[in-house]
């Protein structure tokens, strides 16, 4: 028995358990509706290291051209792993409340020094 994705299901065709029914489905569901904080990029101070790339469990972090131009939010569930792992001398991700990150800063979730000083 295969799975339609098209077919709607009742409850009592869901399957028991967290199960993964196909491969490689999960950029379909967008997971950062359930977000508390929101990561904000300051990118005055980001070195492009990329430490936040490879510690995010969820591939929110976003480079172009080796640059971080920052986070897929529409993924990102706010865990604050990012901002934990950016070096404490560097400390270019700050993690803030997602109602307040809204109100300031949109939906984008990257600023200049400048643009952060005067939030």
């Amino acid at each position: 028995m295969g799975w339609d994705e098209s077919r709607k299901m009742g409850w009592h065709d869901l399957p028991s358990g967290g199960l993964i029914l196909l491969a490689g489905n999960a950029e379909k569901y967008k997971t950062g509706g359930w977000r508390t904080f929101r990561p904000i990029l300051d990118l005055g101070k980001c070195t492009d290291c990329a430490i936040c790339w490879f510690y995010c469990p969820d591939s929110a972090i976003l480079f172009r051209d080796e640059e971080m131009v920052g986070f897929d939010l529409d993924h990102c569930k706010g865990c604050g792993i990012c901002a934990a792992v950016c070096p404490p001398k560097i400390a270019a991700i700050s993690m803030l409340e997602e109602g307040g990150a809204s109100r300031q800063f949109g939906d984008v979730g990257v600023v200049t020094s400048a643009e952060k000083a005067a939030a």
